[in-house]
């Protein structure tokens, strides 16, 4: 990585760094002052009544172990999307090592000092204030300092239900594979963790009378200083519709600001996890998404896709894409993949069954292969090879569908050992898996090689003109020129972006294209 190169990013992205570690703070530090304060509560309160610790120390472990965007997904359809449900997790995340802190400390000072001070006529509440939290300030701030560690970090994870942060650099970097916007989201969000961890560290040295006295001011300030800037960061316009993209599409070349470029108009619209930004538009918490034509939860949701009456978006016909140094190996696996034939329909109906009646993506393949008896197969029969082929994926339903029909397939019909990789987080991602010999084959799309894998100039791009053949011709010939990826037969769908609508809103607004919202945006 060329360190100018990185300083010349930053230079160039400042405010947004400075804005996404604003709003990275606020969220850290909102949270933590309401885990602070109901955490040190509840944990005085179980001190006090031991017969309740148990339950209440086994009820914030349980939410500990709830995976961070698992909790975020369901607070969406409690308390939506933005800043209110990632305040929420966080500050559920932060209650266990304050409780356990705060009990701890308690419960284990010197029961000697204890019976000195009842000795003395303390009452219980004396004890409790002048005595046992004192001496256990040093755990409890030390609850505090790892809470606000944890804080930090998951709220790397707020960005993907819209509610700003660091994340947003993160994620769009790991989507584009951008070293330079990874790092820029990574270190100021390093940074903030350590920063916490010594500011924290310093109050907890402070002398109890000191440290009582001006928390409650430092907790007045942080409280209006954060509400004042908050208020006016809302004081500003807002289109009527709301979009909620993921960054990919956010970013890349025939994604949201072409689009906007070739309809002429523009929405407001926040970036979001694609799983969960399926999940605000059916919650009603964003009006209008980026999906896929073949997409399942389409007719599940009762979705409308707008006509793309413009014809921006390219065609995106799916096929495998195998190492060339493979397909010369192995030249059957191309005899064994062109078995299968997939259109629109079919594929709308294999991610239903994933993402509505919650089958696994490997059962539906099989399922699917076993329907058109292509696992059927007798060991005379296989292609013989040795070796150890290695399948990969992208992060969403379909590619990880047809990654597990690849390699079913292959296995059964062939005597290669198959392993597979998936989940990867981004095109860019996978292709630099696929170069580095990391990977032998995926599902990709015509459309995403051409706009983003090879990237032609406009010339070349109206010279296709989104024909189907033409474009697979081109990214066959390139992706091999450029990345020795071979293209392997179409296997029969489309599945192209398409922006999506609740019906109910499609016909409140009289929607049929994206024409149509450009004009009722306006």
């Amino acid at each position: 990585m060329d360190i100018g190169k990185f300083f010349e990013f930053v230079k160039n992205q400042w405010l947004e760094i400075w804005s996404q570690t604003y709003e990275h703070l606020y969220l850290t530090i909102i949270s933590l002052l309401i885990a602070c304060f109901l955490g040190i509560m509840a944990g005085i309160f179980i001190s006090q009544k031991e017969k309740y610790a148990s339950s209440v120390i086994s009820m914030v472990n349980v939410i500990q172990t709830i995976p961070s965007l698992a909790l975020l997904g369901f607070m969406i359809p409690l308390l939506g999307i933005g800043k209110i449900p990632a305040i929420t997790a966080l500050f559920l995340y932060a209650l266990l090592p304050i409780v356990r802190n705060t009990y701890t400390g308690i419960t284990n000072v010197d029961p000697a000092i204890i019976e000195a001070g009842s000795g003395m006529g303390m009452t219980e509440n004396q004890i409790l204030f002048q005595i046992k939290i004192p001496i256990a300030l040093p755990v409890i701030f030390a609850g505090i300092r790892t809470a606000s560690v944890i804080n930090v970090g998951v709220a790397t994870l707020s960005a993907l239900i819209g509610a700003g942060g660091l994340g947003e650099f993160i994620f769009k970097g790991i989507q584009l594979n951008n070293s330079y916007m990874i790092l820029a989201g990574a270190i100021p969000a390093s940074l903030l963790a350590l920063i916490f961890d010594f500011s924290l560290g310093k109050l907890a040295d402070l002398k109890i009378r000191t440290l009582t006295k001006i928390s409650g001011w430092i907790v007045v300030i942080l409280i209006t200083l954060f509400s004042l800037i908050w208020y006016l960061q809302l004081d500003g316009k807002r289109t009527e519709f709301l979009g909620g993209f993921p960054s990919e599409f956010i970013e890349r070349e025939d994604g949201l600001k072409g689009l906007f470029e070739k309809y002429n108009f523009e929405i407001d619209y926040i970036e979001m996890e694609i799983g969960l930004m399926y999940k605000a538009l059916n919650e009603k918490e964003v009006d209008i998404i980026s999906g896929f034509s073949t997409d399942g939860r389409i007719l599940e949701y009762g979705l409308s896709s707008l006509k793309d009456d413009r014809s921006y978006f390219p065609p995106y016909y799916a096929a495998p894409v195998i190492r060339n140094e493979i397909h010369q190996k192995y030249p059957f696996i191309k005899t064994i993949l062109s078995q299968l034939h997939i259109d629109d329909s079919t594929m709308t109906a294999l991610n239903y069954q994933v993402d509505i009646e919650k089958k696994t993506p490997l059962d539906v393949a099989r399922n699917f292969l076993e329907k058109k008896n292509l696992l059927n197969i007798h060991s005379k029969n296989k292609y013989v090879g040795r070796g150890v082929i290695k399948v990969g994926s992208k992060a969403f339903t379909e590619n990880y569908i047809l990654a597990n029909i690849f390699a079913l397939i292959i296995d059964h019909q062939s005597t290669l050992e198959v392993e597979k990789l998936l989940g990867f987080g981004g095109t860019k991602l996978i292709i630099e898996a696929m170069k580095n010999d990391e990977l032998d084959i995926y599902p990709e799309y015509t459309g995403t090689a051409l706009l983003l894998m090879l990237q032609p100039e406009d010339h070349v791009i109206d010279s296709l003109g989104y024909d189907r053949e033409k474009v697979f011709d081109y990214v066959s010939e390139k992706s091999l020129e450029r990345f020795d990826l071979k293209w392997l037969n179409e296997l029969g769908l489309n599945n192209t972006f398409a922006l999506m609508v609740r019906d109910e809103f499609a016909d409140k607004y009289k929607l049929g294209s994206i024409s149509d919202l450009a004009e009722r945006s306006k």
